[in-house]
C-alpha cells in the first residue's frame, strides 16, 4: 500500500482550540488522505490521529502553541478516508503564526527526503514507534544543519529562526521524556507577530494566493499580486535565489512537486508594494523549467480552498509607486518551505538587514 500512496505535501492551518480544528487546507489533501478540503474545514484535526497516539499529539499541539514554536516537525499516523487504507505515516510540520498554527502534512518515506526534512527542522519529534528511523541526532549543534552545501547564503541564515522558541534545539528524545503538563486551552494568548503567505510555486512571479493576517502586509493589497512586488529591489535577487532553491528541494523521488525541508533567510519587505515585473513579462509555468536534475510535470492546481477567504480576482496591472521612506520598509526573518500546492512563507519582524 505504501508504494501506492502519493508522495505529496499539502499546506494546512489549524486553530488554537483543544481539537485543533482545520481552518484551511490545500487540494493535495485529497491525494494523501482522500478527503476534499471542504470535508475537513471546521472539523477537529485530532480526530484523524491514531488512537494510540492521540494523547501525545494533543500534548504536542498544546506545547507547540505555549512555547511559540517554529519549523517543528513530527512523525505520526493520520487516518485515510478509505478504511481499507487505514492510517498513513505522515510528516507534520507546524509553526505558530500569531493566532493559528500553520504547517504541512506529507507522506513520510525514508531516504534522502526524510534526511533533508529532519536536518532543516528546528525540532523533530517521532510519535509513531515504528518511525524511529526518521529521528535525527544533531551532534549537539543547536542550529539546523544545511541541506545543500552549494547554497551558503540561504543555509548560513538558518540561525535567524533559532530564537523563535526557547526549545528550538530540543531533541525528540527529550521531548518525549518531558513530564506531562496540565493542558488548559482556555485561554491561550496570541503569540509572536508572524504572518504566513502561500505563494504560487508554478509561476516565476510567485503570486500570493493566501495571507494569514494583516500584521505585516495588507491581505487585500497582496492577494493576486507577485510576491516580489513586496520585496525591495536591493534584496530581490537574494530572495529569488532562495525560492529557486526551495523549489528544487521540494521535488520527491518521482520527480513531482512535494515537500523539501525548511530554508531560513532575512530580507527587507516593502509594505506599499511596487511593480516588480516588466510590462511584457508573462507568467511562465514552472513545469517548463528544470529544477536541479529533475523535470517535473503536473497540471496547474487551482487556488487553495479556505473557509474564510474567497479566491482573489485578476490583479490590476497598475501598481502603487515604490517608496524609499524607511517607514514603508521592514526587515523580516523568513522561513521558506516548498509543498505540492505552493511555497509556504512565514515572516516575522526583525532588526535591519
Amino acid at each position: 500500500m505504501e508504494s501506492e500512496t502519493p508522495r505529496v505535501s499539502f499546506i494546512s492551518i489549524v486553530d488554537f482550540s483543544e481539537d485543533a480544528r482545520w481552518l484551511f487546507l490545500t487540494e493535495s489533501v485529497s491525494d494523501l488522505l482522500g478527503f476534499e478540503p471542504r470535508e475537513l474545514i471546521g472539523r477537529p484535526a485530532l480526530e484523524l490521529v491514531h488512537p494510540d497516539e492521540f494523547s501525545q499529539v494533543k500534548q504536542m499541539h498544546y506545547d507547540t502553541i505555549r512555547e511559540d514554536k517554529a519549523a517543528a516537525l513530527a512523525y505520526l499516523r493520520l487516518k485515510h478516508k478509505d478504511p481499507f487504507k487505514g492510517y498513513i505515516l505522515c510528516a507534520v510540520s507546524r509553526t505558530v503564526v500569531h493566532s493559528v498554527l500553520v504547517g504541512s502534512v506529507s507522506f513520510a518515506t525514508p531516504g534522502g527526503k526524510a534526511l533533508q526534512n529532519t536536518s532543516t527542522a528546528q525540532e523533530v519529534e517521532v510519535v509513531t514507534p515504528s518511525a524511529k528511523n526518521f529521528e535525527l541526532r544533531r551532534w549537539g549543534d543547536p542550529s539546523p544543519m544545511t541541506s545543500s552545501p552549494s547554497t551558503p547564503d540561504l543555509a548560513s541564515r538558518a540561525a535567524c529562526a533559532s530564537t523563535d522558541s526557547d526549545t528550538s534545539d530540543a531533541s525528540s528524545s527529550r521531548s518525549r521524556s518531558k513530564k506531562p503538563t496540565i493542558i488548559s486551552f482556555n485561554p491561550l494568548p496570541c503569540q509572536s507577530q508572524r504572518s504566513a503567505l502561500i505563494l504560487d510555486r508554478f509561476s516565476i512571479h510567485c503570486t500570493v494566493l493566501y495571507c494569514s493576517n494583516d500584521l505585516l502586509l495588507s491581505t487585500t493589497r497582496v492577494l493576486g499580486r507577485s510576491f516580489f512586488d513586496f520585496v525591495t529591489s536591493r534584496t530581490e535577487h537574494s530572495v529569488r535565489s532562495w525560492i529557486d532553491v526551495i523549489k528544487s528541494w521540494g521535488v520527491n523521488d518521482r520527480g513531482q512537486p512535494s515537500d523539501g525541508g525548511f530554508g531560513f533567510g532575512k530580507f527587507v519587505l516593502l509594505l506599499a508594494g511596487r511593480n516588480s515585473r516588466g510590462e511584457n513579462d508573462q507568467d511562465t509555468p514552472l513545469s517548463r523549467r528544470r529544477l536541479g536534475d529533475a523535470r517535473i510535470n503536473y497540471r496547474m492546481p487551482s487556488s487553495p480552498r479556505c473557509a474564510s477567504h474567497s479566491s482573489p480576482g485578476t490583479p490590476s496591472r497598475s501598481r502603487p509607486p515604490s517608496s524609499s521612506s524607511s517607514d514603508q520598509e521592514i526587515s523580516v526573518d523568513a522561513i521558506f518551505s516548498g509543498h505540492s500546492d505552493g511555497i509556504l512563507l512565514v515572516l516575522r519582524p526583525t532588526s535591519k538587514v
